[in-house]
């Protein structure tokens, strides 16, 4: 008889403390949420300084003030260096493209092995740039 009350307290005792450990893992998502949520309504106030909005439009957009003049360095590449994101781009700090999830992946490359690989195409010469006429002057 003593056996069957151990056993049957010791799966309550288990329960118990799986379903503590569980709040407590629980509470914790909520503080760090809660965090969360007093970062993101720290960044919407900040929208409201109007110091702040133009250091984002210089910095995101490449913005100038009327009377300065902008320069853009351009890289090897022909791209400007440390250009703002393309538009349509999310701009959120630390924020990434999407990763394609793995059978979106695993298909593309299905898809991909039925194709045979392109030919490579020949770039046509560089044409010559044609001459400037100017026009003569009157006599």
């Amino acid at each position: 008889m003593l056996g069957a009350l151990i056993v049957s307290y010791a799966q309550s005792l288990r329960v118990w403390f799986d379903q503590h450990q569980q709040i407590t893992a629980l509470q914790q998502e909520i503080h760090d949420r809660e965090k969360r949520v007093k970062e993101l309504n720290d960044e919407i106030s900040r929208w409201d300084d109007d110091a702040f909005v133009k250091a984002q439009a210089r910095q995101r957009l490449g913005w100038v003030m009327p009377g300065e003049v902008g320069y853009r360095v351009i890289g090897a590449d022909g791209k400007p260096v440390g250009a703002p994101p393309e538009p349509g781009t999310p701009v959120e700090p630390g924020d990434e493209a999407p990763k394609p999830v793995w059978y979106t992946k695993l298909w593309g490359s299905v898809e991909g092995a039925g194709k045979p690989p392109a030919a490579p195409t020949k770039r046509p010469a560089k044409p010559t740039p044609k001459p400037i006429l100017t026009p003569s002057p009157e006599r």
